[in-house]
């Protein structure tokens, strides 16, 4: 039986053994990283506002356009004189980051004197990397638009406000 029972002791003694070695060979380690990325708050500046100049009105409707690029073309039956511009707007942010450039697709002008009309916009650009360099910084982006204008419009000052929008990719 002291054979049998000292059998018996190794056997569970080399089963314990096994079992710690298969619970170490079970464990594992690993180590992880953690990491972030700062942009700078991003700034967004009108420097000119849309500017479709001055229009005389004719006896059908038609339209002004002001390209993104500041070029105007006046339609048919319309007389246009003075300045046209396109809005600019000037984007400070992170050197080398994307910024996604948008905003309101139309704008609509109210007449001091009554009326309205519609202006649709375009933009220069949908998104634009920022660059600092020199005689360089940030990044711009240009909106213009195309105004219809009623047969015998209103006369008046129109005017009317829309928004944009600039935010990192």
């Amino acid at each position: 039986m002291r054979k049998f029972g000292m059998k018996r002791a190794l056997l569970g003694a080399a089963i314990a053994v096994l079992a710690m070695n298969a619970s170490a060979a079970q464990a594992a380690s690993a180590t992880g990283t953690a990491t972030a990325k700062i942009l700078r708050q991003i700034t967004l500046t009108k420097t000119s506002d849309l500017q479709y100049a001055t229009i005389i009105s004719g006896a059908t409707p038609s339209t002004v356009t002001v390209s993104p690029a500041g070029a105007a073309n006046c339609g048919a039956g319309l007389t246009c004189t003075g300045t046209t511009t396109a809005a600019n707007f000037d984007i400070q942010g992170t050197n080398n980051a994307v910024v996604l450039v948008g905003g309101d697709p139309s704008v609509t002008l109210n007449g001091s004197l009554g009326g309205s009309m519609t202006s649709t916009l375009t933009y220069s650009a949908t998104s634009v990397t920022l660059t600092n360099g020199p005689g360089t910084t940030g990044g711009s982006f240009q909106v213009g638009g195309t105004l219809s204008v009623g047969a015998n419009q209103a006369s008046g000052d129109y005017s009317g406000t829309f928004n944009v929008t600039a935010n990192y990719q």
